[in-house]
């Protein structure tokens, strides 16, 4: 398994190359929204999925390669933290690079002290909170017996008293279901106990399994960052922009991404127009060479039609 990809665009970290440190899919919750599919499985126990020494050497070769790297993300097909000894490789890493480390991940285990004290080492944590209370935060998590929206919170305040880093914590907004006036300052009383530095307003613009998610209205949108900012300063979420610029190997790229998540396939076209500015290469020429390779399938959701890793 290839553990290193992009550097990819991202709104919030600029060209963010990412390393993913799980074997799909590794989740304490089961999240209605994610991109990923349903977990089948819970995993809950904290283990080295993969030799350490695999995974820096992939990072020290995508440094080496020269590539732009605003941000080393470490984000898993799961729950990033359920790696045990990631302090140790993000040690491992700025002693590499001065390049800054972040760590996406839904904030689960931050009640354990060994968990915390891992995350310590990233220069940002990029924790989720996409509700209030426990039937919310049930109803859209599902997460693993014994893992309640107590424990969750409790594990966010926690980090935040020891953390000095960049805490940017992560809302995922849904339409219906977490949008409403009630739920919205629910949300915010409970990040007002978590006082992070950034709010990071995020929505399901990837297709999810289910088909009851669907996108916010501008209106609740708009209402949640007029709530949110009382608390902290708020990224709004428009969507970034794909970039391919310095991909050497683009067909290798696209594949990688779309193994941890669909893409866009106007997203993807633009990227490789741009791309292809220079050059006598064709974007749409290349596309269908790309997705004669077998690599990949189609699929649509709010009509938007998106590439994904086809299964093997």
């Amino acid at each position: 398994m290839t553990h290193v990809f992009g550097p990819v665009s991202s709104k919030r970290l600029g060209q963010s190359l990412g390393v993913d440190l799980l074997p799909p899919k590794s989740c304490t919750w089961n999240c209605i929204y994610c991109q990923l599919g349903r977990t089948k499985e819970y995993s809950v126990e904290r283990r080295e999925f993969y030799p350490k020494e695999e995974i820096l050497s992939e990072i020290q070769e995508a440094i080496d390669s020269g590539a732009h790297i605003d941000w080393i993300t470490f984000v898993g097909s799961g729950e990033t933290m359920l790696y045990r000894g990631l302090g140790k490789i993000i040690d491992e890493v700025k002693k590499m690079t001065d390049i800054p480390v972040a760590i996406i991940t839904n904030g689960s285990l931050f009640s354990l002290p060994e968990v915390r004290q891992e995350a310590l080492r990233a220069d940002a944590v990029l924790p989720s909170l996409n509700a209030g209370s426990e039937e919310l935060h049930q109803k859209i998590s599902r997460h693993a017996p014994g893992f309640t929206f107590k424990r969750h919170l409790e594990g966010l305040i926690a980090f935040r008293r020891e953390y000095t880093g960049n805490l940017w914590v992560e809302v995922m907004l849904l339409g219906g279901v977490n949008d409403s006036d009630e739920t919205l300052k629910d949300i915010t009383s409970a990040l007002a106990q978590i006082s992070p530095d950034m709010v990071h307003l995020v929505i399901p613009t990837r297709p999810s399994t289910e088909k009851d998610v669907l996108l916010p209205s501008d209106e609740r949108i708009e209402q949640a960052v007029i709530l949110m900012q009382e608390v902290a300063a708020v990224v709004h979420p428009i969507k970034g922009s794909m970039d391919l610029s310095g991909t050497p190997d683009i067909l290798e790229a696209v594949t990688a991404i779309t193994l941890r998540h669909p893409v866009q396939e106007r997203e993807l076209k633009q990227a490789l127009e741009e791309r292809f500015s220079d050059t006598q290469q064709k974007a749409g020429e290349f596309m269908k060479q790309m997705f004669g390779t077998g690599r990949f399938r189609l699929i649509t959701q709010g009509g938007e039609t998106y590439w994904t890793k086809k299964a093997e």
